[in-house]
């Protein structure tokens, strides 16, 4: 086996041209998305849209699982027209979306403009998973992976980070640094990336993409298979809880202003935003180190054993006010990701036909889609009655028989939560803790925690009692 050194300098440029593209992809991407869920649910006043839970979970799930599904599509486009011209179209695309999506007030406007911008994510996708497959062998794709989920998660930090300081000054800001980060790539892929080689195709377009649907059909009467993709939709749905439930719960119930006074700065610089963005930071520094350990263990061994620790991450997440207990369930949080997503996407890419790699990495955006669209579902109007601040107050005035104005533009729902503390007679804080303390929000844990335990135990069962009794020829071994 070639030591680490060895694999390093064995990898082409075209392979660090395709990781930085993704460094900066990302780091647009997640700048914007880490902080989506606050954006479409704060107050009108500071900004944001003020949508409901329900409305949130909708845009969200319904346009990130588009995003992981056409991949199907876009795979065989890539493979049909070029990987180069592909992306100069995602990088255009992303940048009238992130505009849209920052200017655009309405419900079915932004709901419109989020599909828009999810289109160009899924153009973008398949392409650069397929690169790293092309570059990458047996020996190498544990590496060859960590160093691409290494990448994803460089820009996974500094986009939100940034974020995270910007938003309360204003939101533009978050949505201008998406587009000039992405404006980067222009940059990478004229000067520095290479086309790679592809089988010749003399279909047409339509017909490619008929073709393409027809392959994905065909790889899913595969049942065993299909079992897979299926069971790791469960792991999706709770990992994209991160993005989904856990920013609005930091913001509602968790008091971030200690960790701003701890490290000496004003109340309110360290939000909800900045913290998320920690996950990103914690696989930054453990990557590496997780996956040379993670290589020497079969991908499903370490996708169950991941799975499990993630669980035990969200419970922390989940659980009570004190933002070191937060930061904590991030960090396991963290540990549990690195050790699952990556040899999830290696899993796929070693199955897959040499000349079909952007087809077949397209194909494991399946369960991923399922995993987005069923997130939504759960941080919607479910979350909204178990675990929102804002909800539950309005069912604690309705116990108390007190009636305060509906929102309107000019009556915002931070207007409601001030004007329900005077009539309680509580301040601020003393509002949120005997809410906390009455309703429990935090035992929205065992929903999503419970979720990635049983996808755990269920992935344990299909390795032990249906691929073991059948070996596929697309089953790698240890």
């Amino acid at each position: 086996m070639s030591s680490f050194k060895e694999v390093i300098r064995n990898f082409p440029k075209v392979f660090w041209a395709s990781n930085f593209m993704e460094l900066f992809e990302r780091w647009a991407w997640y700048g914007f998305y880490n902080a989506f869920a606050l954006y479409l649910t704060l107050s009108k006043g500071s900004g944001a849209l003020g949508f409901s839970q329900a409305q949130k979970g909708t845009i969200m799930g319904t346009g990130t699982m588009l995003l992981y599904f056409l991949p199907i599509i876009t795979g065989a486009i890539a493979d049909k027209i070029g990987y180069k011209k592909v992306l100069i179209l995602s990088f255009v695309t992303y940048i009238i979306g992130y505009y849209m999506v920052g200017n655009f007030e309405s419900f079915e406007a932004v709901f419109f403009a989020y599909i828009f911008l999810a289109t160009a994510g899924a153009l973008f996708k398949p392409i650069i998973s397929a690169m790293i497959a092309k570059t990458t062998n047996k020996e190498s794709s544990s590496i060859g992976f960590g160093i691409f989920y290494m990448m994803v998660n460089i820009g996974g930090f500094i986009g939100p980070f940034i974020s995270g300081l910007v938003y309360k000054t204003s939101w533009d800001l978050v949505f201008y640094m998406s587009m000039i980060t992405i404006g980067i790539n222009f940059i990478i892929v004229f000067f520095f990336f290479k086309e790679p080689g592809r089988e010749k195709n003399r279909d047409s377009f339509l017909m490619s993409v008929l073709k393409a649907l027809k392959n994905i059909f065909t790889t899913l009467t595969d049942l065993k298979y299909l079992l897979f993709l299926i069971i790791m939709a469960g792991f999706w749905t709770a990992f994209n809880q991160l993005y989904y439930s856990f920013p609005v719960f930091l913001d509602d119930w968790v008091d971030l202003d200690r960790l701003s006074l701890f490290l000496g700065l004003e109340p309110g610089t360290i939000t909800a935003v900045t913290v998320t963005s920690l996950d990103a930071l914690f696989i930054i520094v453990l990557q590496l180190w997780i996956s040379t350990i993670a290589m020497r263990h079969r991908p499903l061994n370490a996708m169950i054993t991941g799975i499990l620790i993630l669980s035990v991450g969200l419970l922390f997440m989940f659980t009570g006010q004190n933002p070191w207990i937060a930061i904590f369930g991030i960090l396991i949080f963290a540990v549990g990701e690195m050790a699952s997503s990556p040899k999830f996407t290696e899993y796929v890419g070693r199955i897959a036909p040499a000349d079909k790699k952007a087809l077949y990495m397209g194909t494991s955006f399946l369960p991923v889609a399922a995993g987005h669209w069923m997130a939504g579902l759960l941080s919607g109007d479910l979350y909204a009655r178990k675990a929102e601040k804002f909800t539950l107050l309005q069912k604690e005035l309705a116990t108390r028989g007190l009636e305060i104005p509906e929102i309107t533009e000019n009556f915002t729902r931070a207007d409601f939560i001030n004007r329900s503390s005077e009539l309680m007679g509580m301040s601020q804080n003393e509002l949120t803790n005997y809410l906390f303390s009455q309703y429990h929000p935090d035992r929205i844990w065992i929903l999503y925690s419970g979720l990635a335990l049983g996808t755990a135990l269920c992935l344990f069962l299909y390795d032990r009692f249906i691929l073991k009794r059948t070996k596929k020829p697309w089953q790698p071994k240890a």
